[in-house]
Parts: C-alpha cells; sequence; structure tokens
C-alpha cells in the first residue's frame, strides 16, 4: 500500500461530476489497484474514490496547470466504466509504501458466530423445506455465511449480521452478483438476517429482491421459555 500526504485538488468525471478544491488530502493507493481519497474527518469514508479494475498514469502538468502550482497529474481510468479520477498535486508531504501482507478476513464476534451456527442447525427458519449446503461458502470475494438450498433446489445465500445495516445489503449484493454469474448455481436468491434490521437496510435490500428475516438470538438458544410469557 502506498500512502501519499499531498496538497491536490480532486476532479471526477463519469456517471456523476464531482471536485474537491485544493486541500491537504490523504491518497491511499491499495495493491488491488484502488485509490481513495481521504481528509483528516469524516470517519471512514473517503471524500472520492476509484474501485477496481482501473489504471494510474502520472503525467506533468501543461503550461496553464504549472502556472497554478500543479508538480504532477495522477490519472486513474475506470477499466470496466472509463470514469476517470484526476487528482492535481501541487506539492508532496509524505510518500510511503507498506506492505500488509495477507489479510486473515474479519473474523465475526461471538454474536455473529452464534447465529450462523445456530441457523445452520435450525435451517428451516429459512422456511419450509430448506436444507443447509454449507457454512463459510467461499467467493473470490469472501466467504458467504450460508449457503442453503430452497424447496425447489434453488441455491440461496445467507448474511448474517449483529444489526443489520446498509453495509451489509451491499455486502450481500457483492456476492449475489458475483455467484450468479456461476452457471452451477445460478439463479441464487439472498437472505439478509439479523437480530436487528434498520429500516434503510430493509429498504435496500426489499429494493434488491432480497429477502430480510429478523432473528430471535434467544430463541435460537433455548431461552426462549413461551410457557411463561403473557403474550
Amino acid at each position: 500500500m502506498r500512502l501519499v500526504i499531498a496538497r491536490c485538488s480532486v476532479d471526477y468525471a463519469g456517471r456523476l461530476s464531482a471536485h474537491l478544491p485544493l486541500a491537504n488530502r490523504l491518497l491511499m493507493l491499495k495493491s488491488d489497484g484502488s485509490v481513495l481519497v481521504h481528509s483528516d474527518g469524516g470517519s471512514y469514508k473517503p471524500l472520492n474514490w476509484m474501485s477496481p479494475p482501473c489504471s494510474l498514469t502520472e503525467a506533468a502538468p501543461d503550461e496553464a496547470q504549472a502556472a497554478a502550482g500543479v508538480t504532477a497529474v495522477w490519472k486513474v481510468t475506470q477499466t470496466k466504466t472509463a470514469d476517470v479520477l484526476v487528482v492535481s498535486i501541487h506539492e508532496i508531504l509524505h510518500d510511503s509504501e507498506h506492505s500488509l501482507g495477507v489479510d486473515p478476513g474479519l473474523v465475526k464476534d461471538g454474536v455473529e458466530s452464534d447465529l450462523q451456527r445456530l441457523l445452520a442447525e435450525q435451517i428451516e427458519l429459512l422456511g419450509d423445506g430448506h436444507s443447509l449446503v454449507r457454512r463459510e461458502y467461499m467467493t473470490a470475494i469472501g466467504p458467504v455465511d450460508i449457503l442453503a438450498r430452497d424447496s425447489g433446489g434453488n441455491a440461496v445465500a445467507v448474511e448474517l449480521k449483529r444489526r443489520g445495516d446498509i453495509d451489509g445489503v451491499e455486502q450481500l449484493t457483492r456476492y449475489l452478483e458475483l455467484m450468479n454469474r456461476d452457471p452451477h448455481l445460478a439463479p441464487v436468491t439472498g437472505v439478509f438476517a439479523a437480530q436487528v434490521i434498520k429500516p434503510q437496510a430493509r429498504t435496500l435490500a426489499e429494493d434488491r429482491g432480497i429477502r430480510c428475516l429478523v432473528l430471535d438470538y434467544d430463541a435460537m438458544r433455548g431461552l426462549d421459555d413461551s410457557d411463561s410469557r403473557l403474550f
């Protein structure tokens, strides 16, 4: 990974156009080819970015750019869409490269891990006739929590969260897009399962044809005694 802190301006041209005026920013160039532009705020989300596959070329500024103080121009082009991110560098304050090695991936916390195990054991919660294929079904971009089959034999991909938000829906969407390219699996439908699903996440999931399932963790563990409840 290459980390560059630079005084720069940034322009994006594609489906949308955006401009970031001159300021000090962190430019993150990852080994997968992605380029992210960060400020010293705004939490984890970059101000702008280009996702792989993309290519980066560096060129000298033209006369007008040089007169404005630009010392180098980075042009990042998205291979599939031809969207372009142009970074006009005025001054580089820091430039370093770091090898992070192979990432082991996200390790789920105890509750999410338990939910996965319990749902695999109680796969009928997905609906009558569902059967488990396997847990942690590996794809090229990471493991799907559960792969199952419905009563008709069609593949079902399940993403599990403690609290279901939009990021989880986006994650499942990427899995489904990839899995539906596999003729041995397609068609693959999705189930977004969590103890709590935020309204925005539910709306996005349903818009994308993904079914939402709210899980009762205590009931799945056998701690919910229905005989002792008033309702």
